[in-house]
């Protein structure tokens, strides 16, 4: 099997490098259910940390041993030994052997610039410390992976002692080489004429670590693929210090899908979507939308001509399937918006229509006037429902609110709102009123009131997860007309409705009002038809 041929094996570092990003920490529990998860998919080695450098690294250790790894080589991240100390005397060596991990990774000193004035030491200790350390834990009988910090700047700047500190490590046993850009400043170019050349003088397998300071970080780790590095190094969704390492939610599919590289299992690749929302969920941070392969806009598709082109032959506008990573097509909807995108999008949401429906012309009408008017339906797919059904059905709303009141006063140190409102389903009408937090908070509730006398064991579970306005004309000042996007969920499923008006109550109400009525819509829930009144 030549190089080219060759696996390509994934180590991932999320737990240790990627917990260097900002906003990211991850607990020993979070740390354990990450690497199972990461296992499961398949992938070869897991960084669980720098056992030398905090105790929660020493209590993941301590835990990981005990547990079944799969696939996964679980592995201890440290240095190479000090300076003018003796390796088996070196407390940080000893605490990686401690770690009693089945694979190491040390890092050392490749860059003249970081050996005289970093560590302050001569380029023949710098090399002794680097195959010291190496040996040492081999002979201990770990797997040695070695991490050449700051390659491709030493090599650049002193090509004859970068080669002199990599062939030391593979000398001394390294079982692979990995070359850092660790300032993320490299170009693919150079990645791959250092890579090669490093492949053609050491005597093992050669790894690629990257950042994304430029923007490279993927393509520069699948340029050192492409001319024989066998192992790549990165975080799950690019997590990392500064702008990030490189993501192994791209580089995973490109190596897979595009590069049809042996990597890991071709059966997990559907659960690549899941596991890169996963990670974002232990970290508490939100998804990104626009992150290739794996977000949700990733196989989302505006232009009405795109759409129509994609409901004819979907590879047309897209460069893989979305499901190859467990994602989805999703056709958006705004005033860009042509037939095609309503007639998926309907589909999608599960009504039955064509292009020769005869509504499908006010439909789209419907939605290009009312994106005019400051809504938006890209995330609003509740809102949208209600429109086509309402189109297709020739059908009147569920509900309709006559009338409603909003009242504030002083009580105290507290303000306390009150609302009344006025709600008519058939030929009912019942009247209702709340007090609440604010106004919004208010309507809901008498809005809820009214309603749970028609529809309680519908609407009893709907609760609001989520509240966002948007000022859309900033500079007609408190008159601006504002956006409101509510998010509801039932507890087992979620959905969003969006309104828009001069005055943000009214917005307020209409959202909330559609948000209720797409719960029933989903319940095939009908207007009574009793003619009993309600107070």
């Amino acid at each position: 099997m030549s190089k080219r041929d060759s696996k390509i094996e994934i180590y991932d570092t999320t737990l240790r490098d990627g917990t260097q990003g900002e906003g990211v920490n991850f607990s020993v529990a979070d740390k354990l259910r990450l690497a199972e998860r990461f296992d499961a998919f398949g992938i070869h080695y897991i960084e669980g940390g720098w056992p030398g450098s905090n105790p929660r690294d020493i209590e993941f250790f301590k835990q990981a041993k005990d547990r079944k790894w799969k696939n996964a080589r679980i592995t201890a991240f440290g240095s190479t030994r000090r300076k003018g100390v003796k390796v088996h005397q070196d407390s940080q060596v000893n605490l990686l052997l401690k770690a009693e991990t089945p694979a190491v990774t040390i890092f050392g000193k490749t860059w003249m610039l970081h050996v005289k004035e970093v560590i302050k030491t001569s380029a023949e200790e710098n090399i002794k410390m680097i195959a010291d350390t190496v040996r040492f834990l081999k002979k201990h009988g770990r797997h040695v992976i070695y991490d050449a910090e700051h390659a491709f700047d030493g090599f650049k700047d002193r090509p004859d002692y970068a080669l002199k500190t990599w062939i030391a490590a593979a000398e001394a046993g390294a079982d692979t080489v990995t070359l850092c850009d660790t300032n993320g400043g490299c170009l693919p170019s150079e990645i791959q004429r250092i890579t090669q050349q490093v492949i053609a003088e050491v005597g093992c397998p050669i790894g690629i670590h990257t950042h994304d300071d430029i923007g490279l970080g993927v393509a520069n780790a699948i340029a050192a693929v492409e001319v024989g590095a066998t192992q790549v190094q990165g975080t799950l969704n690019g997590y990392g210090e500064r702008t990030g390492n490189c993501s192994l939610t791209s580089v995973i599919p490109n190596v897979v899908i595009k590069m049809n590289r042996p990597c890991v299992p071709r059966k997990s690749m559907r659960n690549l979507a899941d596991l890169s929302q996963f990670v974002d969920e232990i970290a508490n941070l939100a998804h990104d939308s626009r992150r290739p392969w794996v977000g949700a806009s990733a196989f989302a598709h505006k232009g009405g001509m795109h759409v129509n082109a994609v409901q004819k032959v979907a590879h047309s506008f897209e460069h893989s399937t979305p499901e190859s990573v467990g994602n989805r097509r999703r056709i958006l909807m705004s005033d860009l918006a042509g037939r095609s995108n309503i007639v998926m999008k309907a589909k999608e949401l599960g009504f039955k229509i064509d292009n020769s429906t005869p509504e499908l012309k006010d439909i789209l009408k419907d939605v290009k006037e009312l994106e005019h008017q400051g809504y938006e339906f890209e995330a609003a797919e509740a809102s949208l429902a209600l429109l086509i059904q309402k189109r297709l059905k020739h059908a009147q709303s569920t509900f309709q609110v006559e009338g409603y009141h909003v009242s504030m006063r002083r009580d105290g140190n507290a303000s306390i709102c009150q609302a009344t409102t006025k709600v008519r389903v058939g030929d009912e009408v019942a009247h209702t009123v709340a007090e609440g937090d604010g106004p919004v908070n208010a309507l809901d509730g008498a809005l809820r009131l009214a309603l749970k006398q028609f529809f309680p064991k519908q609407l009893r579970p709907v609760r609001l997860t989520d509240y966002k306005v948007r000022i859309l004309d900033s500079s007609s000042g408190t008159a601006a007309k504002t956006r409101v996007f509510i998010e509801s969920s039932d507890g087992t499923h979620n959905w969003c409705t969006v309104a828009a008006h001069d005055n943000i109550i009214e917005a307020s109400l209409q959202a909330l009002s559609d948000s209720l009525e797409y719960r029933l819509l989903i319940q095939k829930i009908t207007v009574p038809k009793t003619k009993k009144k309600r107070r």
